[in-house]
């Protein structure tokens, strides 16, 4: 238990750490702070989380039902589905990837049960981002009610959408060379209802 909250305490650090470039020196002084208060709820949560104790996951093949036969047009390449288990935690995944000529996108549904491991995958769910540069920007915002977190790099065209369900399900979108509205797009054409459902 205690190995499992180190474990999720230094995901969560590492996503505030690749956070951090490009802010002015005095806003960095407030930084420790901020980060030291956000990886405390992170571990509250996980512990909450562990004492509840490990709930079964969904089938990894109903997840790839979920999984848009087409990426806003783009057509799938590849399904694939997976269960995993070890030490009390479970967890489902289902991945489609899309691709027509150099652009691709790749999709990804994960359920970890509501087990502490959430937090080590969405730590950007508990915390508030809110960054933009010459490159592109970065944020967490809300995406049909759902916490969720999306970043783009204006200059690569490579941007990514990620949404939390239930405190249990992550689904992200990934796009290469592709718009934003195309990654926004092929997140729409997932039944997030139903895999709220699920829980």
């Amino acid at each position: 238990m205690k190995a499992t909250k180190i474990f999720l305490l230094l995901l969560a650090a590492t996503f505030l750490l690749s956070n951090c470039g490009g802010k002015k020196e005095e806003e960095k002084k407030e930084e420790p702070k901020t980060g030291l208060e956000a990886l405390q709820s992170v571990a509250e949560e996980a512990e909450k989380l562990s004492k509840e104790g490990p709930k079964e996951v969904v089938d990894a093949k109903v997840l790839k039902e979920l999984l848009p036969a087409d990426a806003d047009g783009m057509p799938r390449t590849e399904a694939s589905s997976e269960k995993t288990g070890a030490m009390g935690f479970k967890v489902s995944t289902a991945n489609g990837r899309y691709r027509e000529g150099d652009s691709s996108i790749e999709v990804s549904i994960v359920d970890v049960a509501g087990t502490g491991a959430i937090m080590g995958m969405a730590a950007w769910a508990m915390i508030d981002v809110d960054k933009e540069n010459e490159s592109g920007y970065e944020k967490t915002t809300t995406y049909k009610d759902h916490k969720s977190f999306e970043k783009y790099n204006t200059k690569n065209n490579d941007g990514e959408v990620a949404v939390l369900l239930a405190n249990r399900f992550v689904v992200s979108v990934k796009g290469n060379n592709v718009s934003m509205d195309k990654i926004k797009a092929t997140l729409d054409d997932i039944d997030l209802n139903k895999l709220a459902d699920m829980k």
